[in-house]
């Protein structure tokens, strides 16, 4: 079944689009849903209505500044901004009394994967999907870095473009024809955004090791956005990682996404 889609308000008081999937009888769980940059919950109803279908309730929020949400498109002021969201969201979902999950995916990991080594209350499981933990260093990088604070003294909604490829995010390329052509996709990050957001990455990797939720990550091996290796600390902590051998970035829109969604139901039910 589609979502239900209703509003919140951010504790600064922006309009927060929210969409729920329930289970046609009573939840056994519950799954806080964080999407990736440049994207929107809409691009989750197939993994939101199989969960409601395993039985959890499943609640996803577009991000500040991205699908439906209100803020400045792409855009911060802090990284902990995300987290404060994800805060006051996370508490709504515990009225539920239910064991909750935390699921991100690529920089909604990132938000994840931060949030719960940020102090803040936490969920009681993590999944993260190519989460990103980590950054390849290019040219373009060290520039970005180095100049990037000057310019966002300047203009701090200076928007950075690349020329995206649709063959970036799936083994399947109609995944990124289509997300290409979504007129809710936000084609541009802020010099604000940015900044904070390889910030946030230096942050979590530094506090890593004070992640005390049981934690699942999923990777597609042929991830083209954020190498697997990026991940792969989190082994060492713990966590049940799996990586998925022909698959790109967003393993839950590959043709096998919903099995891989079954990966994450089989893990996340012996810990209910």
């Amino acid at each position: 079944m589609p979502a239900v889609i209703d509003h919140g308000t951010t504790r600064d008081g922006l309009i927060q689009l929210r969409r729920r999937w329930s289970p046609a009888g009573d939840a056994r769980g519950a799954v806080l849903l964080l999407h990736g940059i440049g994207e929107h919950t809409g691009r989750y109803e197939h993994v939101g209505d199989h969960l409601a279908a395993a039985g959890f309730e499943v609640v996803g929020i577009d991000h500040r500044g991205y699908g439906q949400s209100g803020g400045r498109r792409a855009y911060l002021d802090s990284w902990s901004q995300f987290l404060d969201d994800v805060e006051d969201q996370l508490a709504e979902v515990r009225t539920l009394d239910l064991p909750t999950v935390m699921l991100g995916h690529s920089m909604g990991g990132l938000i994840a994967a931060s949030y719960c080594v940020d102090g803040r209350p936490l969920p009681d499981l993590l999944v993260l999907s190519g989460p990103a933990l980590d950054v390849e260093t290019d040219g373009k990088l060290k520039v970005l870095t180095k100049v990037g604070p000057m310019i966002r003294k300047v203009s701090p909604g200076f928007e950075i473009r690349d020329d995206w490829d649709p063959t970036v995010f799936a083994s399947d390329i109609t995944v990124g024809e289509k997300f290409m052509n979504d007129p809710l996709r936000t084609d541009f990050a802020t010099i604000s955004l940015g900044l904070e957001l390889f910030g946030a990455i230096d942050v979590t990797k530094q506090r890593l090791g004070s992640l005390s939720v049981p934690t699942m990550c999923v990777h597609g091996a042929e991830d083209k956005l954020v190498p697997a290796w990026a991940s792969e600390s989190l082994v060492g902590l713990g966590a049940h990682r799996i990586v998925y051998e022909g698959l790109g970035h967003e393993v839950f829109n590959e043709p096998v996404g919903l099995d891989v969604v079954d990966d994450v139901i089989a893990w996340i039910e012996p810990h209910l």
